[in-house]
């Protein structure tokens, strides 16, 4: 077995625990102070998240302790601040209660040597409409979501200290570039690319979202076209959903090593238009294209303000049965729930491996019957629920230690940019401070049955399909196609299993689609980009008018 070096540090915490050693033993004498300065250099007003990591060795030359961070990755803490000018020190330590660290808090680090360095995630004030309370949160410059590659955060150079000594200094000399110029009236926000010949970037500003947020928002698209598109035909179009796209084209169309699919583009797929979205938000890289109490009218900006953008600017035929949705993983729950939200807008969706479409199945927890999240409890023993997994059922973190590393990111509030951050300002309602409601207690796991009522009603795909079937389905006959494995690596074929054997049931009208989940895989689909496109464009010869197959080239 190979030892890494963050598993020696979780060995050498759990060798405490087991040897009844308190962690004060390991512990630095005296207590550590991280002192993190704002160069003198700087300009303006500075909020945001203080983060502080380190390691037992320094990246190779050129790299960076922060591209490490991850949930099985090195250790982090941090510390929310405000009101910072030039030359100010932010300070992180132990005896400190805002300070929140994972896998461990500062005064647990096992005294020595380590390769150490700090990160500076830039906070924008939102102060959004209707009444809301104002929040702070990382505005996107084209990062997509991520915290490690958005512009204009800050970083320290990777430094070398003994944390024996009790203190260390850094300084956040560094900031990430926008890498480009931006033209006169062009924004960073959602990022911008260069078109190919079949490959084309647009990016529109929604007076909805801007309206919420109260300053300008934007949503963008990368469109890929068929082979000898004519702009003076009209085309069915595959709204593919999921995760930022940055500038890569839908598909992985163009890419090396994807020599099949371009092949097959090329030459010989049906005749439509692929469209995948960019809409990342405050709190994650994708707004789950729905309407939410946190982020807003995403799901209304969509489908009212972009969707008829690309259809008139590239020839979308308008009608439902040329419009599908598809996606993996996160963008298998935003396919699944646009078809629900808007039944009659799309023909059909196709849904990969999606997020939990019934809450009895949260990933592995219960929100109707179980108490807590984090562990199952027998009296005796408590065992930690798993969060991840490997095909073979080894566990790869649980769910609270994940929640944990989140809270260390963002803290309290959401803005972590993690998934059971997003899930949350999703699903939840607004809290009195603005941000999203929790639906169990971070620390300890303890559900809140009011949240969980609130997401209930709003967001439990499978319960919203039961609860309004006679007028639902009618609208979705034939259009769900759920797809995922068996032994999904985040047990979301525990929520498809629930929602699947439902849909078998129904009458008045069955449903006419199918929920398949296949033996020995993982969090998948299944399917190729080149079979799901045969099959959705066979749904839409079958569904759509006559001359659908000529549409398509078929």
């Amino acid at each position: 077995m190979k030892a890494t070096k963050t598993g020696l540090l979780f060995a050498a915490l759990a060798m405490a625990a087991m040897l009844a050693v308190p962690f004060a033993a390991i512990a630095q004498e005296p207590a550590l102070t991280v002192s993190i300065t704002i160069p003198d250099t700087f300009e303006g007003e500075l909020n945001g998240r203080a983060l502080f990591m380190l390691d037992y060795e320094a990246p190779q030359e050129g790299g960076q302790l922060y591209n490490e961070l991850d949930v099985t990755g090195i250790p982090v803490f941090g510390k929310t601040v405000f009101g910072l000018k030039a030359g100010d020190t932010i300070e992180l330590s132990s005896d400190d209660p805002d300070v929140y660290g994972y896998p461990m808090q500062l005064d647990e680090i096992p005294p020595g040597e380590y390769a150490v360095q700090a990160f500076f995630i830039r906070y924008t004030r939102f102060d959004r409409q209707g009444g809301l309370p104002a929040i702070y949160a990382m505005a996107d410059h084209g990062g997509g979501g991520s915290f490690t590659r958005n512009p204009y955060n800050l970083y320290s150079d990777v430094a070398v200290a003994d944390l024996t000594s009790g203190s260390v200094s850094l300084e956040l000399a560094h900031e990430i570039p926008l890498g480009y110029d931006l033209a006169e009236g062009q924004t960073d926000q959602q990022g911008n690319y260069e078109d190919t010949d079949l490959v084309k970037f647009i990016k529109i500003k929604s007076g909805l979202l801007t309206d919420f947020w109260g300053q300008d928002m934007y949503l963008g698209a990368n469109v890929l076209l068929p082979k000898d598109y004519d702009p003076a035909k009209k085309y069915p179009v595959l709204y593919y959903q999921g995760h930022f796209p940055g500038g890569s084209a839908p598909l992985g169309y163009g890419r090396a090593g994807n020599d099949s699919f371009n092949a097959y583009w090329d030459e010989d797929a049906p005749e439509m238009i692929v469209v995948t979205i960019r809409d990342a938000t405050p709190f994650y890289d994708t707004s789950y294209s729905v309407d939410t109490a946190s982020m807003g009218p995403y799901g209304e900006a969509i489908t009212t303000e972009l969707i008829p953008y690309i259809e008139e600017t590239f020839g979308g035929i308008t009608e439902p049965w040329a419009r599908a949705l598809s996606g993996g993983s996160t963008g298998g729950w935003e396919a699944l729930a646009m078809q629900v939200y808007y039944p009659d807008m799309f023909g059909g969706t196709w849904p990969l491996c999606p997020d939990g479409v019934d809450f009895n199945a949260y990933q592995i927890v219960n929100l109707y019957k179980d108490d807590n999240a984090y562990f199952t409890d027998n009296g005796w023993t408590k065992i930690e629920r798993p969060s991840a997994r490997d095909v073979s059922g080894n566990i790869r973190w649980t769910i609270k230690q994940e929640n944990n590393y989140e809270r260390a990111i963002g803290g309290d509030t959401d803005t972590s940019l993690g998934q059971w951050a997003i899930w949350e300002a999703v699903y939840s309602p607004l809290r009195e401070d603005g941000y999203p409601a929790h639906v169990w207690d971070p620390l300890t796991g303890e559900i809140d049955d009011e949240v969980v009522a609130y997401w209930s009603e709003h967001y439990d795909l499978a319960r919203i399909l039961r609860d309004n079937w006679e007028e639902l389905g009618p609208k979705l006959v034939g259009k769900l196609h759920l797809r995922g494995g068996d032994m999904d690596n985040y047990y979301l074929n525990l929520a498809q299993y629930m929602l699947g054997d439902w849909l078998e049931t129904t009458t008045e009208p069955y449903y006419d689609g199918y929920s398949k989940t296949f033996p020995r895989t993982g969090h998948s689909g299944n399917i190729s980009n080149q079979d799901l496109l045969e099959e959705i464009a066979t749904h839409m010869i079958k569904y759509g008018p006559q001359d659908a197959a000529e549409i398509l080239g078929r």
